[in-house]
């Protein structure tokens, strides 16, 4: 009968997938901010590998629905996947409104908040790439994407407080404050995955 019940399926490799993928999408997505011209071709491969991360999403949840050992508990593996997953999403959105908005200029705060987040993304590789082996280092790498999102929110916060100041149209103010927004949660998503990665450190470490 055992031999029927999968087990102790590697789920790590599904964190590391889907963090690189990640990471791709950051790349873009910081090309696309300082270069705006080519928008829409960026915006659709940021699409395209949105689509690869919710296919790594639901291999994971089929696996895991299938497995009966896990390596780490259930809970963490949902939790994980799916907060890798919400980055990515948050990635696309914030690629997408660049596109349909249509955007002509980036912004210098635009450009740093892409910059922390492509940070984040090697950041979050690093902890991908150690959590199986419960490495250490995860800790430290965990609060260097706080300190990144910390960054993130005051570069976000002080933009904003500029455009109500200094922009005179209320569709323009709109729309870029949408986008300053969408970049902050894309970071807020990259802390939600340390704060994960550094709960399963605590526990199994």
């Amino acid at each position: 009968m055992f031999g029927f019940i999968p087990k102790n399926n590697n789920f790590f490799e599904f964190f590391d997938r889907a963090a690189n993928n990640i990471l791709s999408g950051a790349r873009v997505l910081e090309e696309l901010l300082q270069n705006p011209g080519d928008a829409g071709e960026k915006s659709k491969i940021i699409k395209d590998i949105e689509h690869v991360g919710d296919t790594i999403t639901h291999e994971t949840m089929k696996t895991l629905n299938k497995t009966f050992v896990t390596p780490i508990d259930r809970e963490d593996i949902h939790s994980l996947i799916c907060a890798l997953d919400d980055v990515m999403d948050a990635i696309d959105e914030v690629a997408d409104k660049f596109y349909r908005y249509k955007f002509k200029t980036t912004s210098e705060a635009a450009q740093k908040m892409a910059a922390i987040l492509l940070k984040c993304a090697e950041e979050t590789v690093r902890a991908a790439t150690g959590l199986e082996k419960m490495d250490a280092t995860i800790n430290h790498i965990c609060i260097e994407i706080n300190s990144l999102e910390n960054e993130a929110d005051r570069i976000s916060n002080d933009a904003i407080a500029k455009l109500f100041e200094n922009e005179k149209d209320p569709i323009e103010l709109i729309k870029w404050k949408e986008l300053y927004e969408h970049l902050e949660d894309a970071a807020d998503g990259f802390e939600d995955v340390a704060n994960i990665m550094e709960g399963i450190l605590v526990k199994h470490a």
